[in-house]
């Protein structure tokens, strides 16, 4: 089964979109994320994508209270990223009813603490390559590691890491399709389940992803494309059955 991931990104309690992870280029696309959430589960997506994006650039979370709202609305597993930086970030969104926790900047700063948070918790982790001219994007994306991002999933695999989520950063938000070469190419890398985000412009590039599927490539997370009425849910489900 290839996931279809519709995105929520949260800031100052709002759905939002940004382009490229530009926080001065904001678009707020919904007033109520909840209600957002309960539609995406209705029309059958397998499970929604959350992001906490002001705790993305501090490391503080702002949507701890919303997140727990959006999980008890829907009856489909919910993905959480955005500033998760401790063993105790990770346990509190569990215990929120979060099923999978996206773990990026943490992981790609200290082999340590990623080494320990994969021991703990490797099936309820998601590592997030975010791929910023080919290096490793961290802090929200403003800073980059110099670190090639295939380097770095190979790293977090040898560490435990079982599934990953490949963002190619100046594509996200943009419509301009996504960077198919690149994740093929990640998913390859790594030998592990990858899901791809960033760029999902028509249908077409989920068609895809989908033929990928062989090659590790399971999901697709889609935001801005559904919110521009470019690709409705139902459609990208269709393709993915």
């Amino acid at each position: 089964m290839f996931d279809i991931i519709p995105a929520i990104d949260l800031r100052d309690g709002q759905a939002v979109r940004l382009k490229r992870g530009d926080f001065d280029q904001e678009e707020r696309v919904a007033e109520d994320p909840v209600a957002v959430a309960r539609s995406f589960a209705e029309q059958g997506a397998p499970r929604i994508h959350v992001v906490d994006l002001d705790a993305s650039r501090t490391g503080v979370p702002h949507e701890g209270a919303l997140i727990r709202e959006i999980v008890g609305a829907v009856s489909v597993p919910v993905q959480v990223g955005g500033g998760v930086r401790s063993l105790a970030r990770i346990e509190e969104l569990l215990e929120l009813g979060v099923a999978r926790v996206i773990v990026g900047t943490s992981a790609a700063r200290s082999a340590g603490l990623a080494r320990e948070m994969l021991s703990m918790f490797a099936e309820s982790l998601i590592i997030g390559a975010d791929a910023k001219d080919g290096q490793v994007a961290v802090q929200g994306w403003l800073e980059t590691t110099g670190e090639p991002v295939a380097d770095f999933g190979r790293r977090m695999v040898d560490l435990g890491a079982r599934r990953f989520l490949i963002t190619d950063v100046s594509r996200d938000g943009m419509l301009e399709g996504v960077n198919l070469a690149a994740t093929r190419a990640f998913a390859r890398a790594v030998g592990v389940p990858v899901i791809a985000s960033g760029g999902v412009a028509d249908i077409s590039d989920v068609e895809n992803l989908v033929k990928a599927q062989p090659e590790g490539i399971e999901g697709v997370i889609i935001g801005k494309a559904i919110y521009a009425g470019r690709v409705t849910l139902s459609d990208a489900l269709r393709v993915a059955r």
